[in-house]
């Protein structure tokens, strides 16, 4: 059985469409199809389910999920490990993080990497979402959570300050009260996030009226005189006409955790970024 015909497999049984597993492929739409059907060829078992709403796994498609996963993890593990047997400071490093932290944080640590490794590409990954490093989505990450997986060497870099920001030509709110006010706060659809509480305690008669992930777009709507918001120290601290309103207790801290997998723990380039970013970053 071909690997590339299972990955084809896993990945319409996530998706659930052709389109949707081209992309995650980085393949084309007539080529999945072609290497699905040479699956269910060879296996003579036809293994979704043709719907208007998708593609939905067969019986026989679900009696195997579990093995292709099973050859998907071995498949990744002989990846890893090749990789990690790779000590040379050259190739490509795959990182995943927030979009601020990649913005605002890693610049001066990718200024440094590149100067000392200039045949490394670094390659950036950003979005809200947690990135699988044992599937290689990304060789090292950089969260808000802990790491639960136990092939993830982790550390806990620092623990993040925020302040609370406003344009500079924006008289303060009276604490306590921002009646008159308006607020700009993350997106609840993602949970629940300690420093939007905060803001909401001390300005409990401000309306919101921004929700959004992306903690650029908060800075930016604050300096145009939108609204109160807050921020990591490292965007709104230079995010041109912001200013960091006094007065105030601290909003709560975030830890920041780095996390590679164990397989790559040998691998040179990435062993040489982690090293960098314990001296600029790490408290």
């Amino acid at each position: 059985m071909d690997w590339s015909d299972v990955r084809v497999f896993l990945a319409v049984a996530r998706a659930g469409s052709l389109g949707a597993a081209a992309r995650i492929l980085k393949s084309s739409h007539p080529t999945v199809g072609r290497r699905l059907k040479a699956l269910e060829d060879a296996t003579g078992q036809i293994l979704f389910q043709r719907t208007a709403d998708g593609y939905v796994l067969t019986d026989e498609g679900r009696s195997i999920f579990a093995l292709a996963e099973q050859m998907e993890e071995n498949a990744l593990a002989l990846e890893r490990r090749l990789a990690g047997g790779l000590r040379e400071p050259e190739g490509l490093v795959r990182l995943a993080c927030a979009d601020w932290f990649g913005g605002y944080v890693l610049p001066p640590v990718l200024r440094e990497f590149n100067a000392q490794f200039p045949s490394v590409e670094v390659e950036i990954l950003t979005s809200s979402r947690l990135f699988n490093l044992a599937r290689r989505e990304a060789d090292l990450a950089f969260r808000i959570v802990p790491f639960n997986n136990r092939d993830i060497i982790q550390r806990r870099l620092l623990d993040m300050p925020y302040g609370a920001y406003i344009a500079k030509d924006v008289p303060d709110p009276v604490i306590g009260d921002g009646k008159g006010y308006r607020l700009l706060t993350m997106d609840a659809s993602l949970g629940t996030f300690p420093d939007t509480l905060w803001l909401q305690d001390h300005f409990p008669r401000a309306d919101i009226v921004l929700r959004s992930n992306n903690r650029h777009v908060q800075a930016q709507m604050c300096a145009q005189g939108l609204g109160i918001t807050v921020l990591p120290r490292p965007v709104g601290d230079q995010v041109p006409n912001l200013r960091r309103l006094g007065g105030l207790d601290e909003p709560p801290m975030r830890s920041i955790w780095m996390g590679y997998h164990r397989d790559l723990r040998d691998l040179g380039r990435l062993r040489a970024f982690v090293d960098i970013v314990i001296a600029r970053i790490a408290t």
